[in-house]
Order: C-alpha cells, then structure tokens, then sequence
C-alpha cells in the first residue's frame, strides 16, 4: 500500500456544513466545507496470477449524494426512485452481503459504499472469505485424491460468501467509530430525507472517497510494468508488492541456524498460521482463525521447555509459526521450497512427523478432532506411523478436560499448512481443529471474528492491567489443548517420564489473548520487546500480513515465544547486542535479544535484560516471486496494489442549476471585467491625463 498524501478539493460548488461534534474545526476554506472521516478502512486491490480483487475509486476519488440504507426496501430509491443520482450509500452492516452488492455492482446509479459495523455480530454468520479456501493450492488435485479436490467431500466454510474475491469498480469503505457514522446519519436527516414522497431539496448532503489504486488486471500485468520501470526508468514507480512477510521458528534444542542438520537428526514440526483477512484492508482479528490457535502453540512451547529432561529427548521439536497462510499458503510453501533447495537448516528428510493447530477455541463440549489425509493413509508405513500418531494424542487426553477424536478417513485434510508440506512428500501428520467437518466459525476471514466470537468475556469495571491479568474461561480452555498438545510431544520425542507435571499456564494464555486480540499496547508486552520497537504496539491489534514486514504480528509472537521459551541471561547490553564478541555465546544456536524489561515498581525507568532463545525468522515470500513466475499455479502470487491517498469525507452540495448560475455569472462578470479592462486601457490618455494649469503661458 502506501501511505496517504494531501489531495485538493474536487467540487466546483459547496456549501458550509453546520459544525457536528467530532467535526474538524479550523480557519480554512476547506475545513469549512468538509468534515474529514478519520476512522475508516478502506476495501483495496488484491491480485494473483489470473484476477484483480477488491476495490477501488477513480483517481480523482468518486462522490455522491448520501443514502442510508437499512433495509432492503431503502435500496429502491437508490436503484431505481431517487432523483439525484449517483448515490453513495451508508450500508447497516446487517445487509453487508452478496446479494446486496451484487444488485449495487450492476448499476451506475451507485458510487460508493460505506459500511457501518453491526452490533452485535450478524446473528446468521458472514464469512467474505471462500466456501474452499485455498482451493487448489493445497494437496488434494486432479493427480492426488481427485475426488477430494475442490471441496468435493466437505465444504469447509458453508457461510463462505466469496465477497472478498469479488471486483468491485466502486469503493468501499468500513466506518469504525460510530460517532462519525452518526455524523453522517444526522447530515443525511438534516439534508437528504424525502419530504413528501418528493425528492429532498438542495442542499444535499453528499461524500467523497478517494481510493485509487495503481494496479489492474493481475499480478502478471502488475509486475511486469514493475520491471519495466525498474529496467527504463530513472524514477521508477512500483504500482504493486507480493504479499510477504517471516515466518518464526524455534527448536526444543538448539541447532546451527547456519550450517545443517544431521540426516540421522529426527525433528517433530508443530504449526500454526498467524495471519488472517477480511473484506477491507488491515482489518483482520481473526480471534478464532489464527490467534486461537497460535497462542495454543505458543502456550504449549512454554509448558514443553519447562520440562526437566528436553535436551536428552531422542527427537528434536520445531515450533513454527507460519505468516501469509491465507493467501494460498506463502509461509508454509516458502518453507518447504527452502528445505527442498538446501536454503534451511532442516531437509524434508528430518521431519518425523507434523502436528497442526488450526481453529481450536470453539469445540463442542471438550471434544477437539484430529484430522488425517486419506490418501497418505493407503500407504502401509505412514498408516502405521499416522496411527502411533494418533494414540499418542489421545493418551495425552487422558485426565484432561480435553477428549480427542478421529474425524475419520474418509474426509481429507482441512485447509492447512501440512498439506503444502505433504505435498513434497508423504510425512506422517495430524491436523488439530475444533470441527469435524464444516468449520464451527461463523466468521471466518472477516472484520466480526473477534473476541466475542471466542467467547472471551471480562467482569465491568476492570482497569486495563487488570484486564491483562484477568483469566478468562476462554484462557483455561485452550491451556487445556496446550497441555494435552505439549504432553503428546514430549511422548512423541522419546520422553519417557510422567507427563503430569506438563502443563499450559491459563495465566500467559489469558495475557496472550489480551495483548493479541484487545490491546498491543499493553505492560507485558512492553516489557518483552527491543527498546527500538516500542512504536509496533498500536492499540487494537491487526493479523493481515501486508507488504512491508515484518509485521507487527510477526514481531510479537517472535518476541513471546523467545520470552517463553528462552532463558535470561547475564550479559552487559553491549555484550548481548554483539555476541560475536562474547566468548561462549554461540551465536549459530541462539538468538540475543536485549529488552526493554519491566517498570521498576518505585520509579518510571524499566530494568533492561538480555534474552538468549533458539527464536529465527525465515522469510514468508512466494517463491512464485523468487523464480519470477508471476503467473505459477503452483505457488501463491498473490500482490497488493500501491496506491496515492485513501480518504474520507462529507460536505453538502448545491444544485445543478446553482452551479451552472454560478458560473455563469462568474463568466459574466469576468468577461465584463475584461472588456472594462480593454476599455479603460484604451482610454487611458484620455481618462489618465494631467489637466494643464491654467497659469502657464505658452512662449
């Protein structure tokens, strides 16, 4: 994307608005005729090999007079009664759906769209995202259990409207604060209700979105113009960016970050995606999606370190939290392009086997599914290695507030990373989820998968610390999925000894769901990362993986897990920033991180540490975008349109007639002006001359 710039006034003609509250007040001409929307998120443009997605205004942004439209009836005058088209409408986020836009995209009559927030959440579900998501980027194929592609066997996510991955010529914009929707409502009454039955009088009340994106036609078109500037041109102009951002790792115990490792090396992988989506840009909670399942992962690492005897374990675990999943799987494929091209320190010959954390907040009773892939399951050896698999798993259960169950072979695997993983090769694995085969999440890749939707609920009156610390049932029950979850890999690594002192802590579960999902800004956090990072806590946070990495996402869960799994330890600040020239810190198996630390109880200075983990960052770009093969359909292309400003505003405007007597006397009065001017210039020694004095006498 990029970030907005001033633009100018478009409108020939305004009129003043009467000043609302939370109205820009100023001296201005322009602040006079328009009240900026400082708290909107715009709908963008998204392209892959073959189509552009989302939306986008002209390039001198597009303007209409308001409708507010709360029932489908409302859309009558916009589509067909209202005599002052074209309409921008303000959209209850109640008929926010497909079938309401789809009448929208078909008419001129409209030219934008603003869309108010429903409270509470749509009762029904509203998932933008697609019925298949990832469909054919995954395992399943017309070469690979064809009868399990494309959804064929389960619809994964039936409320799945693919309004996301529409293209919408129009903009469209989401208004977050409802004191600025309320703004426009009291415009809208004030100016622009029908008296009568007859049309309102001018002046109306109108707005004007500005969203211009640089980007058309597909990631093909978009790149190659990006190459030829970058070839021809002295100042070239990118007009889009792939989607890409890191994916963090980590090991049980310590390997060379640099070199390789032993082929004998036996390594476990546990995964989760960390980003989501949703219809407008950088807005993406996605509490149930992501952040259920990675702060299980994360909780899991914890409780898997503190156990006594991790670095005699026969078989390695790796942690792995994979950025981009949403857009057709850019970590998980980047990953296992680098472990095939020798770029990472594991081969795909060292993974023993793979167990996913997928959605997992909303199970039905205690009961989590473990899923499995049909086709590897004919094969006898990874059958038999699936099935230890398995037993392990629901073991692990026993005595936990967690009961574990097969979802059965004749389903495929869910939408997961493991299937980029399975198909490079056949690898024992199972994938977690709280549904046995349509997903429980009603609001999958969109704005309304938050908090609420995980049931996360606090008593009133709590201050924000308090509300960090506060656990949530939410908290208890995922610490529950990682225990049972850090239990099974213990077993599954060799471990031998009584898993029972395992255990998730509710307390960093409950502080992860806060700092994730309510507010970044918060004391722990604050504490746990570098000095020189503090400006990435922004307040409500956002999981959308964008073009400029890391990402705020990325940098928290590396900084959390290094925190949890990590050790502190004794070294200056100097020492820690360069461990190169620290004797015994063996820089190729750890990573030095000096952070910020705590406040110090009895004053404002924070007690700064050093943190010493196995914590990396790999990089999560398509390698479609390394080989140059822009239009692959065999990797993510996914890239994200620039462009110049994205603004917001309202003003009221005259009439047609009003404008045109306008300019038309403003041409008359110019012409008469000038025609004066010639006049008086002719006449000049005539009405400019020096009379004589009449006492002078010529000789």
């Amino acid at each position: 994307g990029a970030t907005p710039t001033a633009g100018s006034p478009a409108e020939p003609f305004s009129w003043a608005l009467p000043s609302f509250p939370g109205s820009c007040q100023g001296n201005s001409v322009e602040r006079k005729i328009y009240i900026p929307l400082n708290k909107t998120a715009p709908c963008v443009r998204l392209l892959n090999a073959t189509h552009q997605i989302g939306c986008q205004s002209s390039i001198s942004g597009d303007t209409g007079v308001i409708h507010v439209v709360e029932k489908e009836e409302d859309l009558n005058w916009v589509l067909a009664d209202g005599p002052h088209p074209p309409y921008m409408i303000l959209l209850d986020g109640n008929l926010f759906n497909r079938k309401v836009l789809m009448q929208l995209k078909g008419t001129s009559r409209v030219s934008g769209l603003a869309v108010s927030i429903a409270k509470p959440n749509p009762p029904q579900g509203f998932s933008p995202g697609l019925k298949c998501p990832n469909d054919g980027f995954g395992v399943y194929s017309k070469d690979y259990g064809p009868q399990y592609a494309h959804c064929n066997t389960t619809v994964w996510n039936p409320v799945g409207s693919g309004l996301s991955y529409e293209d919408f010529d129009f903009p469209i914009f989401l208004l977050e604060d409802a004191n600025e929707t309320q703004v426009i409502k009291q415009c809208y009454q004030d100016h622009n209700v029908p008296r009568d039955g007859s049309g309102p009088e001018y002046p109306l009340c109108a707005m004007q979105l500005f969203s211009h994106m640089h980007a058309v036609t597909s990631t093909v078109t978009c790149m190659r113009r990006n190459s030829i500037q970058n070839t021809f041109s002295i100042n070239p102009e990118t007009v889009c960016d792939p989607l890409l951002d890191y994916n963090v790792w980590s090991t049980l115990q310590p390997i060379n970050s640099s070199g390789k490792v032993d082929r004998e090396q036996e390594v476990i992988i546990v995964a989760t995606r960390i980003d989501s989506h949703s219809f407008f840009w950088n807005i993406a909670p996605g509490a149930e999606s992501a952040v259920s399942s990675f702060v299980t992962h994360l909780a899991a690492a914890e409780a898997l370190h503190k156990a006594s005897d991790v670095h005699s374990l026969q078989r390695n675990v790796m942690f792995t939290f994979f950025q981009g999943e949403t857009f057709d799987y850019i970590g998980s494929s980047r990953m296992v392009y680098d472990m095939e091209k020798d770029k990472f320190p594991l081969r795909l010959d060292n993974i023993h086997s793979f167990v996913e954390l997928n959605q997992v907040a909303l199970r039905n009773g205690s009961v989590l599914w473990m899923h499995t892939d049909p086709v590897s399951w004919m094969n006898e050896s990874v059958q038999t290695q699936v099935r230890n698999l398995l037993d392990i798993l629901s073991n692990s259960s026993v005595g936990a507030n967690v009961t574990l169950q097969e979802a059965g072979y004749s389903q495929p695997l869910p939408p997961s990373s493991f299937q980029r993983f399975l198909r490079a090769r056949h690898i024992p694995g199972v994938v977690l989820t709280d549904h046995q085969a349509a997903f429980q999440n009603r609001y999958y890749q969109s704005m309304y998968d938050t908090p609420e939707n995980i049931r996360m609920q606090y008593p009133e009156g709590l201050s924000p610390e308090e509300t960090l610390e506060y656990v949530t049932d939410t908290a208890k029950s995922l610490a529950e999925v990682a225990t049972v979850v850090a239990r099974a890999l213990y077993r599954l690594a060799g471990g031998a000894n009584n898993t029972s002192a395992i255990q998730a802590d509710p307390k960093t579960v409950t502080r992860m769901l806060y700092g994730f999902l309510i507010k970044m800004n918060n004391s722990w956090f604050q504490s746990i990362i570098k000095p020189d990072l503090k400006g990435i806590l922004g307040d409500v946070p956002q999981h959308y993986v964008a073009v400029s990495s890391p990402v705020n996402t990325t940098y928290l869960v590396h900084y959390v897990l290094a925190n949890l799994t990590g050790t502190v330890v004794n070294l200056t600040k100097e020492e820690c920033l360069n461990p190169d020239k620290t004797p015994n810190a063996e820089k190729e198996l750890y990573d030095y991180a000096w952070v910020q630390g705590s406040l110090d109880p009895n004053s404002t200075t924070r007690v700064p540490y050093c943190v010493r983990s196995t914590v990396r960052l790999s990089k999560a770009l398509s390698p479609a975008f390394e080989l140059r093969q822009w239009g692959s359909t065999e990797y993510s292309t996914w890239t994200e349109s620039r462009w110049k400003e994205i603004r917001a505003r309202i003003f009221l405007v005259a009439s047609k007639e009003l404008e045109i007597i306008t300019l038309v006397v403003g041409i008359a009065i110019l012409v008469f002006s000038l025609l004066a001017t010639h006049f008086i210039n002719a006449k000049a020694d005539v009405l400019f001359s020096i009379p004589r004095d009449p006492g002078a006498v010529a000789y």
